[in-house]
């Protein structure tokens, strides 16, 4: 039985936990301001916001109920537009109104979600954060100048919230029903009720899911009907530490967790500028870093930063764990060294030194929010401007995402001239193999393979009149 809190509604279900948010709030309690658009996460329209308790804080965030497997609601505060609704409009519905935010108005729904989850985190205020929330929602008809003008009339309201005891101003504030000032205690409630409920942790012949941005993508119907071991939400799983120089990171963390440690902005300054590049915020704060890496894609984003980290993962089956290289996982597309009960259950690297650069690059049809034709991460340290040890990485040039050692073993030990940058890119183009496909001709993504190596070579210090001889050829 799945057990969480629907608006101010506590739910008891038997229904499948493969199933989506979206259908049961929909078809099961006809909460139809959820719509249906892509059923990808593309387009937001679906957009909900779910309360988690996270360091002992209940904490909301922005996510496409079209992909939420219906079993990771459990313990959770899931809600919908109708559960923001009041006698009168809220402050974010008003500044949609008045803005003219809304034509055709289908979207409008998934807008308000997303701006509401804005003014919900604590940290939260400032009118580029107001821009971001908004970045998984797609609107055809405004042309988003409207809806930007309510942001900034938003981002002016909220200029005074606190960070403590956010919600109970936001409620005094109007900006939302009075009944989320008590949803934290019955939350825990239900956590504590649910301590000593069975789980299947243990189980291996279940489909396993974590936050179900790939799976419930690419096999709906088959985690729909499947039964499933839900990880998203594993203790064991969760978690980032530093012990003894090695960063390790708990299979399920997801994205936004990742980038919103401390740890992680401690080693990576520039971490916030890295995932802008990666999907909207709705997926990120549902996509786990195992999942991205067990979807094997060429062009995963995550697998490409974590590969030019040379980063271990820890499989575990059940009895015993088996430690190997990332960049030993892939061994060809789709396959990988992974035995049919194995789990990754932590992803670790050695912490960069303080003098070692870390840049993450990535072309695609859009700037922003979309696949890459090609992606790329470098991880360079340097003594007496020689390269003294570089670890680079690439998707959408091979079958799988690669790690290029090759191309790393002729570069160490060297000083980046143009002509050692020249010899490093024949090296690199005999690493890859890319093929022409709908992101790009193979001859245009070597060439962008060459242009993101150069932009590390800049962002990581080397002699700029040197890679500038290169950018120019």
């Amino acid at each position: 039985m799945l057990r969480f809190i629907l608006n101010n509604q506590e739910i008891t279900t038997d229904l499948a936990a493969g199933s989506t948010v979206l259908d049961f709030v929909r078809y099961h309690k006809m909460l139809k301001g959820t719509k249906i658009g892509c059923r990808e996460g593309d387009c937001g329209a679906c957009t909900v916001l779910v309360g988690d308790i996270e360091n002992n804080r209940l904490i909301y965030r922005s996510m496409t109920s079209c992909l939420i497997p219906l079993g990771n609601a459990q313990r959770k505060h899931i809600v919908t537009v109708e559960g923001v609704n009041m006698d009168q409009l809220s402050p974010v519905q008003q500044a949609m109104v008045d803005t003219n935010g809304t034509q055709c108005g289908f979207c409008t729904l998934g807008f308000i979600m997303s701006f509401t989850g804005f003014v919900l985190h604590p940290a939260t205020k400032k009118y580029d954060e107001a821009i971001a929330a908004i970045d998984g929602n797609i609107c055809r008809c405004t042309g988003y100048k409207s809806i930007e003008r309510a942001a900034q009339v938003i981002t002016q309201l909220v200029h005074e919230k606190p960070v403590d005891k956010t919600t109970s101003w936001l409620v005094k504030q109007g900006f939302l029903p009075a009944y989320f000032i008590g949803i934290e205690e019955r939350l825990h409630v239900i956590r504590e009720q649910l301590k000593h409920a069975p789980h299947s942790n243990g189980e291996t012949d279940k489909l396993r899911i974590g936050g179900g941005t790939d799976l419930v993508v690419q096999k709906p119907s088959a985690v729909k009907h499947a039964p499933v071991q839900l990880l998203s939400d594993t203790a064991h799983l969760k978690g980032i530490q530093v012990v003894n120089g090695e960063c390790m990171i708990g299979a399920s963390v997801t994205v936004s967790e990742f980038v919103e440690s401390t740890f992680i902005n401690q080693m990576f300054p520039s971490v916030k500028k890295f995932i802008k590049l990666v999907s909207s915020t709705p997926i990120r704060n549902m996509a786990t870093i195992a999942g991205n890496l067990v979807n094997a894609s060429p062009i995963g984003d995550m697998t490409i930063f974590f590969l030019a980290l040379d980063a271990n993962i820890i499989l575990n089956d059940g009895t015993q764990q088996r430690n190997i290289h990332l960049k030993n996982f892939y061994k060809g597309y789709k396959q990988l060294d992974k035995h049919a009960p194995e789990y990754i259950e932590k992803i670790i690297f050695k912490v960069p030194p303080a003098q070692a650069v870390f840049n993450f690059e990535k072309v695609s049809k859009r700037m922003h929010l979309d696949i890459a034709s090609v992606n790329s991460a470098c991880l360079i340290e340097w003594k007496n401007n020689i390269i003294s040890s570089i670890h680079l990485s690439a998707g959408g040039v091979a079958p799988f995402p690669k790690h290029l050692s090759i191309t790393c073993e002729f570069l160490q030990g060297k000083q980046p001239t143009a002509e050692v940058l020249k010899a490093a890119i024949e090296i690199m183009n005999g690493e890859v193999s890319p093929i022409s496909d709908a992101r790009g001709t193979e001859a245009y993504k070597r060439l962008l393979l060459r242009q993101l190596f150069l932009a590390h070579m800049l962002q990581h210090k080397a002699p700029a009149n040197e890679v500038k001889k290169l950018l120019l050829a």
